[in-house]
Formats: C-alpha cells, structure tokens, sequence
C-alpha cells in the first residue's frame, strides 16, 4: 500500500499553498521546535513534517473547533474516519449537520463535523457569526471527497508528538519559549485591504489593529532574540508600518477564495524575517 505523504486535509481561506517555496526557502534546514500559533489548514507545518525538518512542533490557533479537529486526528484518526463515512454530499443533510451543537458531540463527531462541512460548505470557508455558529452555505459540489482515509492517516501520524494549544498566539509561543535553534512561522488573519477582503471572522472575537500591534511586538522579539521566525501577511501601508525595520519582500499570491470571480487574481502579501534568517538569506 503507498504511504501517502503528510498535507492538509481541509481547505482554508488564506491557506499558504503558494507562498509555500519561498517560506521553505527561508526556514532552516534543521529544526529543533517547529512554533505554528495561527496553523490554520497547516500547509507549512506538514510541508516540513514531510521533510523531517524538525525534532518537535507546537502548534495552536483561537478557534477551539480548529484545535479539537487537530487532536483528535492525532490522537484518534480511526474514529474520525468512522464519523466520516457517515455523513453525505446533500444539502438537506449539510444543514441538518451545520445546525449540531458541537458541545453536544464526542471528540470524533466534533472533528468530523468540521472536516465535512470544511469539505462540502461553499469554498471551504471557516466562518461563524456573533454568536460563534458556523455559517458558511452548502457548496454544491458534485462529489466532494468527504472522507481521504489516506491523508487523514498521513496527517495523523505527522501529529504525533506535537502540542496543540487553543487560544492566543502568545499562549502557543509561551508554551515552549522558542530558541536560536527553533522556528516560528506567523500566518494571522490578514489586515484587510478593503471592505470586504477580510477571513478575521473564523472565531468569535476577530483579530483586530491591537492585536496586529501586538503580533507586530512579538515579532520584534524574537528578531532581538535571534529566533528565526517569518510572517506573511497583506502587503499594504499598514503592514509596511508595523513591520519597519524588519527585512521584508513583497511577493504575489492569488486569491482562490473570492465571492467575485474577476478578484481571485493576483494581490500582493508581504513575507517579513528576523534578523537570524537575514544573516544567511
């Protein structure tokens, strides 16, 4: 049987799919902790899994649906797979699912629910509304594969090992205090680039100007600290301001999730470095 490789098993709005040669470019070539506090659909952190870049990884992110679908794909992928294979491509049966309390389900049903709906919901988007309820629309895709046994399996044992943590980006940084040694990739909801550009509505409360400010000081930090770390992030006059000082390059990226066809062309994001991966880059 092939030994399917490690990758994202959902899709994710600003997934990073396409910057993901520069970012491997720029990360060390051996990685003592691998530090992933916005992991999202995880395409850098498989990416390097794959490539046995490093001994150990923390990841973690805001949105608690997000992380318990990463745990329980870690620590029992056979369930979720079962929970899978129940669920099916009509849009009666999305809405009937969408509606589930996921408070109310076991671990494998609540990771399951957020990999099909993730699978079969319009664009895989990732949205919830004020009160915290998921409420992206049925897809309509013709025969979406809700359940890839394979890559569910590959992602599984990728996991093994790593820490998941839910909350702030701070929280996963200071759960293991990232060193010379290690490596950081910071991938936050973008700053919006116009009215209607922005994916910050993943978790209840959005990540919003002080938090940019906040990730922006953090980041200063750790180039202080001679922690490699990279962030990609909107290119704009708001990110040019906050990351100043720090080396930068603009680089194109399309945009495959866009309510408006002609918009999922390219835009520009801004990968920005410390100063430890400048030395060598």
């Amino acid at each position: 049987m092939h030994d399917e490789g490690p990758a994202p098993f959902l899709k994710w709005a600003g997934g990073k799919r396409q910057l993901l040669p520069r970012i491997l470019r720029l990360a060390p070539p051996r990685i003592e902790t691998y530090y992933e506090p916005f992991v999202g659909g995880g395409a850098v952190f498989f990416a390097l899994a794959a490539e046995r870049r490093f001994a150990r990884a923390v990841l973690g992110d805001a949105n608690p649906e997000l992380v318990n679908c990463y745990e329980t794909v870690r620590d029992d992928v056979a369930g979720v797979i079962r929970e899978l294979q129940k669920h099916r491509n009509t849009e009666r049966d999305y809405y009937r699912v969408r509606q589930w309390d996921p408070r109310r389900l076991t671990a494998a049903a609540r990771a399951a629910r957020i990999i099909y709906l993730n699978r079969c919901g319009y664009n895989g988007l990732y949205r919830v509304n004020s009160d915290g309820r998921f409420n992206v629309p049925f897809g309509r895709y013709v025969r979406p594969k809700i359940c890839d046994v394979a890559r569910l399996e590959a992602a599984s044992r990728a996991l093994q090992g790593t820490t998941i943590v839910c909350g702030d980006f701070r929280e996963v940084l200071d759960a293991g205090r990232p060193g010379p040694d290690d490596f950081v990739y910071l991938d936050p909801p973008y700053v919006p680039i116009s009215r209607t550009a922005s994916f910050t509505a993943y978790a209840r409360r959005a990540f919003g100007p002080t938090d940019q400010q906040r990730l922006a000081d953090a980041l200063g930090s750790l180039s202080r600290e001679r922690v490699p770390a990279v962030l990609s992030n909107s290119y704009c006059a708001t990110t040019l301001q906050l990351y100043e000082g720090l080396l930068h390059q603009k680089v194109p990226a399309r945009r495959a999730i866009n309510s408006v066809g002609r918009a999922r062309g390219p835009v520009p994001e801004i990968l920005v470095r410390t100063a430890a991966i400048a030395i060598n880059k």
